[in-house]
């Protein structure tokens, strides 16, 4: 059985594992002022957003895939790619693609008989959506397990299984490095949950918010002085995790909303890399989505994995 994993553009993973295990990209459309640009996990496009300071844009928005839009995709290349694809969304509660992808495989699953027979493709086609109830780098934990379970265990009902688990255990986290960036783009969307005077007090003393994305719910859930030493803070956090054997994965996301380089030049972070060496998990690094980056700005950093329950102990 052909087995393939559809993610949307805010999905933040290295280029060439897309690449190398045909993961398929539902684009999101970025409104920047005066011009729109199709956020299609482009690396090239994606480094001249942050090197052009793009995040400063003053009407900056997003439109994801139309459920028209998903149905073609579809209908036109992955019924005949794939026996069963899992399409695999960004959290339902910060954006409609889900519910999108959900109606639009009703539609899919009713009209793909004519294209695959037309195309000499004989069998059924099945999809699952599945809503990963999370942001960015969380996103990318699922599909780096899907992508190993076509590999290892290409049974549908197992990956399905194995995926909706992961989905209750995968905890996502972001370091912002400006607070009053977040306000204006939470606002414009309607959450009003980084206050005006949050924002100046935070950029007045300096101090971050560690955002969580878990279970479909997002906020802060701690505060942390200094970028720098957030990061380190939380790469140690991160390290803990792995010495205690907690990771349910040997899978750990990293996304920086710039040059790669800057991120590995963070403190602690080095030291993390060795020991997700010597413990066997493997770390996939990847410039945040523009997507990602017009939501919450340039130079922020997010981090994921699954693991059992524990304490938040940064």
């Amino acid at each position: 059985m052909r087995i393939g994993v559809v993610v949307d553009s805010a999905c933040d993973l290295p280029p060439e594992f897309i690449r190398e295990n045909n993961i398929q990209i539902l684009p999101i459309t970025i409104h920047l002022d005066n011009h729109d640009l199709v956020d299609a996990r482009d690396t090239a496009a994606t480094l001249n957003f942050y090197r052009q300071h793009q995040t400063n844009a003053h009407d900056a928005g997003t439109s994801p895939f139309t459920v028209e839009q998903i149905k073609k995709v579809f209908l036109t290349r992955l019924v005949l790619d794939y026996d069963f694809v899992f399409c695999l969304t960004i959290a339902s509660s910060r954006s409609p693609i889900y519910e999108n992808a959900v109606k639009a495989s009703f539609a899919i699953l009713s009209e793909y008989k004519a294209p695959r027979a037309e195309a000499g493709v004989s069998g059924p086609f099945a999809l699952r959506v599945i809503d990963t109830q999370n942001l960015f780098a969380g996103q990318g934990v699922l599909a780096v397990e899907a992508a190993r379970m076509i590999k290892t265990t290409p049974n549908p009902n197992k990956i399905r299984e194995r995926l909706e688990y992961l989905v209750q255990n995968t905890y996502g986290y972001m370091i912002p490095r400006n607070l009053h960036y977040i306000r204006a783009r939470a606002q414009k969307k309607g959450d009003r949950s980084v206050g005006w005077v949050s924002a100046f007090l935070g950029t007045a003393l300096d101090i971050k918010p560690l955002l969580r994305a878990f279970r479909n719910e997002t906020g802060p859930v701690a505060k942390l002085r200094h970028f720098d030493e957030a990061a380190e803070r939380c790469f140690t956090y991160i390290a803990k995790r792995i010495m205690a054997n907690e990771l349910l994965t040997p899978t750990l996301c990293l996304c920086y909303g710039g040059e790669l380089a800057e991120m590995e030049k963070l403190p602690g972070y080095s030291n993390l890399m060795q020991l997700c060496q010597q413990h066997g998990i493997e770390v996939f690094k990847s410039i945040m989505s523009i997507t990602g980056g017009v939501n919450v700005g340039e130079g922020s950093l997010a981090f994921a994995f699954a693991a059992q329950p524990h304490e938040l102990d940064v």
